[in-house]
């Protein structure tokens, strides 16, 4: 039986093999015995490549939880500090308290005591977290504190698995690219801060949806990732241009309606039943301050100067507006039609980026779509030393605030520095995306002639407008390192079929 590494019985061409292109991936696959891919033979009962991504997530994800042991056994119930020098913090444990769910409060519905009157989180986080204390057995409150975090891991850990093999799947050809979702060591360790994976498992399930052209299914997606967290809907506009530029405005209008009808399906019958408690999370995304993790914060640190929130709303709105507008003209004017998971990658870092807050688990939004966007280990390892010393920046920054004169931990000015190569290691990566659209031929997923692996109706579609010369063939354009040579700037042709 034919090696899934040498030959595809369902494709017209090979499987990619990161082994033998990447030289980061070759290096590490002398840990397993090399790049033969001997546990990788399609038709046999060993691992396909990508059951062995879904395999690789789940210990990945088990090792995360394992870092969450100190908290679990005793540093979430014995004072703050010690769950910010062990860097094993999550939310979870505390909200099962703090937002009623151990009184059985109904989200929504139930006023909450204290500052929080409603749950601030999305509906479908919400219907997640609501699950998650169904299922959390009796005990002590501690007990069941421990209960409702392991029960939710579990139920993140599912979700886990899904963003890997969509991913995995989601370029036919690089099965392999799952594994820098897998192996990103900040997704590990952020996987349980928070429920930021139920929405990241909906938009990898969308983008898989779009790969395959199932437009409509793709917009449903989108929408019940909304209902989960806010950000997937900004990958609507990526969709936008591109389908201005390939004249598919049917998809667009297909894919818009699928996420407006399921995002209402979601959240109309908490709108008419429990109105107050369905804006709160509006209202408070809209009255949060300046927080951590975002530049505005080390402006206020650096100057003591106070930047009132409505101020910092509307600069960060006119910031992204103008950031959206920049990846439109790059989107209409580069040489060939950017990858939808290059410009995917782009709206939601520029989101980050000029956000007033950043929380360490917002990284899982990034993670999937950097490893479709550049699947490239050098550039994704650079990114994700970034990421790793935030996190243990962020931590030790808030146990340094809570030492008192013992001054235990890392100052305001250590903090201010890990933001920093936060900020620098997310434009880093977006600037190599940025060159791989100006310079298609360094785009290692073209590179075999491939058009846009996850481009689905998009993908060899003729281009319908641009702007300037943007059907021109790049200056510095090589041949293809297998496969046909890359025509770039050309229509359909037997390159991108």
């Amino acid at each position: 039986m034919p090696s899934a590494e040498d030959t595809s019985v369902h494709q017209e061409r090979p499987v990619v093999r990161p082994t033998h292109q990447d030289e980061i991936a070759e290096a590490g696959s002398e840990l397993m015995g090399g790049r033969s891919g001997r546990w990788t033979r399609v038709g046999s009962t060993a691992l396909t490549p990508v059951g062995a991504v879904a395999l690789v997530a789940l210990g990945m994800f088990a090792l995360g939880m394992v870092q969450k042991l100190p908290c679990y056994n005793w540093a979430w119930f014995r004072g703050a500090g010690s769950q910010y020098t062990h860097a094993c913090y999550s939310d979870i444990p505390h909200l099962y308290v703090g937002r009623g769910f151990s009184d059985g409060l109904v989200p929504y519905l139930d006023r909450l005591p204290g500052d929080m009157q409603y749950l601030e989180y999305p509906v479908l986080t919400g219907v997640f977290m609501q699950i998650a204390s169904w299922l959390t057995p009796g005990g002590s409150i501690q007990h069941r504190e421990q209960m409702y975090w392991m029960v939710n891991a579990g139920m993140l850990m599912i979700c886990a698995v899904i963003i890997a093999v969509c991913v995995a799947r989601t370029h036919r050809r690089r099965p392999w690219d799952g594994l820098l979702v897998a192996l990103a060591p900040a997704f590990a360790l952020t996987a349980t801060i928070n429920w930021d994976l139920l929405a990241v498992a909906l938009t990898a399930a969308a983008m898989l949806m779009w790969s395959r052209g199932r437009v409509l299914a793709f917009g449903v997606l989108i929408g019940l990732a909304t209902a989960a967290k806010l950000y997937p809907v900004l990958l609507l506009g990526p969709v936008f241009v591109l389908c201005w530029r390939a004249g598919k405005w049917r998809e667009f209008g297909l894919a818009t309606f699928g996420a407006a009808a399921s995002w209402l399906v979601v959240n109309l019958p908490v709108m008419i039943f429990a109105p107050e408690g369905w804006s709160k999370f509006y209202g408070f995304s809209e009255e949060r301050g300046i927080d951590f993790g975002s530049f505005w914060l080390i402006i206020t640190q650096r100057t003591g100067m106070t930047i009132e929130t409505p101020t910092v709303n509307h600069v960060s709105e006119l910031l992204m507006a103008l950031l959206c507008a920049a990846i439109a003209v790059l989107t209409l004017t580069a040489p060939r039609r950017p990858r939808f998971a290059q410009l995917a990658f782009l709206v939601v870092a520029a989101f980050i980026l000029v956000n007033k807050v950043y929380s360490p688990q917002y990284v899982l939004w990034l993670i999937p779509l950097a490893a479709l966007a550049r699947p490239r280990w050098r550039d994704f390892l650079i990114w994700q030393t970034c990421e790793v010393m935030y996190f243990l920046g962020i931590w030790m920054y808030l146990a340094y605030t809570m030492s008192g004169d013992k001054h235990q931990g890392l100052p305001t000015e250590g903090y201010q520095l890990a933001i920093i190569l936060h900020l620098l290691g997310t434009l880093y990566l977006c600037a190599v995306v940025v060159r791989d659209i100006l310079m298609p031929e360094r785009d290692v997923v073209r590179r075999d002639g491939s058009d846009d692996p996850s481009g689905g109706v998009l993908d060899g579609a003729e281009d319908a407008f641009v702007l300037r010369r943007a059907a021109h063939p790049p200056r510095h354009a090589v041949p293809a390192v297998e496969g046909p040579r890359v025509e770039w700037g050309a229509g359909r042709g037997p390159a991108a079929d």
